[in-house]
């Protein structure tokens, strides 16, 4: 069984893995959709109790899909989270009229009633000045007229993080990708900020974006060719061990109970089976330290993603 662990002060509690449901919106290989849809009821089958998916996630496709399947599923069984105020590669809508028009929208591909989790998508792309003063106060109304339960925001760099924990009081849950992996801790930055607001603190992309397993990168990943080289020594390290880079990342990801989940996703329900098992098996504390070593060169290496004045 998945262990459960709360989401700061929501009262909610999440498995350790949760689904997210990015590549049923196809964003990073072709997808069968009838594969997409035993993916979702996969998940819940293997413990998984949250479903992570936005409007951005194949322009609509993944929510739509969710909305295909969920309806068959005891709503009480699983929590359900979206996003907003990104639709599109360069499209951000962030004003208070779009928050409540998405969140509807929402509500009716996904064929539900309420939302437990809304977060503001890659708020780094826009002035965060807006998300404070605008969208969260927006959602926070529509947790009072009983649409959505708990907000946050969701993006990439460290510092827009830290902008909204400062200045905002509008915030149960934030999600961060990509900063709590083998190659990338940064996100223990966000630990004490957050249990000192209470603020639930999600994990998602453990394998980076395919870095950290023995799948083809997406065209749109932005490692170097040095981290590309670093981390293909890494996953042949564990090869040699009779181990696979993606378990050792997926148990290294979910051992940190100061992070509640880890979010990650496949529209290949074989695929959600062995994540599941390997989050059951112990991690191989040997093989984790020679794989951090060998990381070691790309240790925190990351990308400005947005705003350049919203990086670090």
């Amino acid at each position: 069984m998945l262990p459960l662990r709360p989401l700061g002060k929501t009262g909610l509690n999440f498995t350790s893995l949760s689904f997210g449901a990015s590549s049923l919106g196809a964003e990073f290989r072709n997808v069968d959709l009838q594969d997409c849809l035993r993916s979702v009821t996969t998940a819940i089958d293997v413990g998984m109790n949250f479903i992570d998916t936005s409007p951005y996630y194949g322009r609509g496709m993944s929510e739509v899909l969710l909305g295909q399947i969920l309806p068959t599923i005891p709503r009480d069984s699983y929590f359900l989270g979206t996003k907003l105020g990104r639709y599109a590669p360069r499209h951000f809508d962030f004003s208070a009229k779009r928050v409540i028009e998405s969140v509807d929208v929402s509500l009716e591909r996904m064929r539900t009633d309420h939302l437990d989790i809304v977060l503001c998508h890659d708020l780094e792309y826009v002035e965060m000045s807006q998300i404070v003063e605008e969208t969260l106060p927006a959602l926070r109304r529509l947790v009072q007229k009983g649409k959505v339960r708990f907000i946050g925001v969701s993006g990439y760099p460290m510092k827009m993080f830290k902008y909204v924990l400062q200045n905002s009081d509008d915030v149960d849950v934030i999600l961060t990708y990509n900063h709590y992996t083998l190659q990338n801790d940064m996100a223990l930055e966000l630990v004490p900020l957050c249990q000192q607001k209470g603020v639930g603190l999600m994990n998602a992309a453990p394998f980076s974006a395919r870095l950290l397993c023995n799948d083809p990168l997406p065209v749109w990943h932005k490692a170097t060719p040095e981290v590309r080289r670093v981390a293909a020594a890494a996953a042949q390290l564990c090869r040699e061990r009779g181990s696979d880079i993606a378990k050792l990342a997926l148990q290294f990801a979910i051992a940190n109970p100061d992070f509640t989940t880890c979010i990650t996703g496949s529209a290949n329900p074989a695929r959600i089976r062995e994540w599941a098992a390997w989050a059951t098996e112990p991690l191989d504390q040997q093989l984790l330290a020679d794989v951090l070593q060998t990381l070691q060169p790309i240790h925190n290496w990351h990308y400005t993603e947005g705003r350049p004045d919203n990086n670090d």
